[in-house]
């Protein structure tokens, strides 16, 4: 590759990535599909258990987990990219990440299939996000990041996890909670 074409591809992805010339992803498996994130945003990796439900979330919101007294949301990624549920098994687990939230840090679980391993990725590796075509939301994709001839998605996690996104889902799922329950009451009198 020349190195106008590398300068021009960096000069669409966001400046972190920029700013080093190799960054650390941890990748992880969603639907057969490879997925990574920044390892900088990763608190820890955690066993699938432990969940309560919390009634009226969305369905993206598996339920919270009590990590070391701190409660902590969980999400499900795969359902919050328009899919259905993940479903459990003995490699599912719960990456715990840390994402910025305004003026304080916000930390969030997500389930995730199976995770593989931490890879370096050079800047000059990652492509900008597909314009269109892509199985998920445009918006929540950082790069492509190429990896032994294959491309790994790059969650860009402000976006995945924005909780202006999911409180918005929260309140369309109480509405269409509430119209449901007074057009039963309705057709029931």
């Amino acid at each position: 590759m020349s190195g106008l074409v590398e300068s021009k591809a960096a000069g669409n992805l966001p400046a972190v990535i920029q700013a080093a010339e190799h960054t650390q992803y941890l990748t992880f498996m969603l639907g057969g599909e490879m997925f990574a994130i920044g390892i900088l945003a990763v608190k820890e990796i955690i066993e699938y258990g432990g969940l309560t439900e919390v009634p009226m979330m969305p369905e993206c919101i598996r339920g919270v987990i009590n990590l070391r007294g701190a409660v902590v949301p969980v999400l499900d990624l795969t359902a919050r990219f328009g899919k259905a549920a993940t479903t459990v098994t003995k490699r599912t687990c719960i990456v715990i990440v840390e994402i910025d939230n305004g003026e304080e840090q916000q930390v969030v679980g997500v389930v995730v299939d199976a995770v593989n391993a931490v890879l370096d990725i050079a800047a000059a590796d990652i492509e900008p996000p597909p314009a269109f075509g892509a199985k998920i939301r445009t918006d929540f994709i950082e790069g492509m990041g190429k990896v032994n001839g294959k491309f790994v998605i790059l969650l860009n996690l402000g976006q995945v996890l924005s909780l202006d996104d999911i409180a918005a889902l929260t309140t369309v799922n109480t509405m269409a909670q509430s119209l449901i329950a007074s057009n039963n009451a309705w057709v029931a009198a």
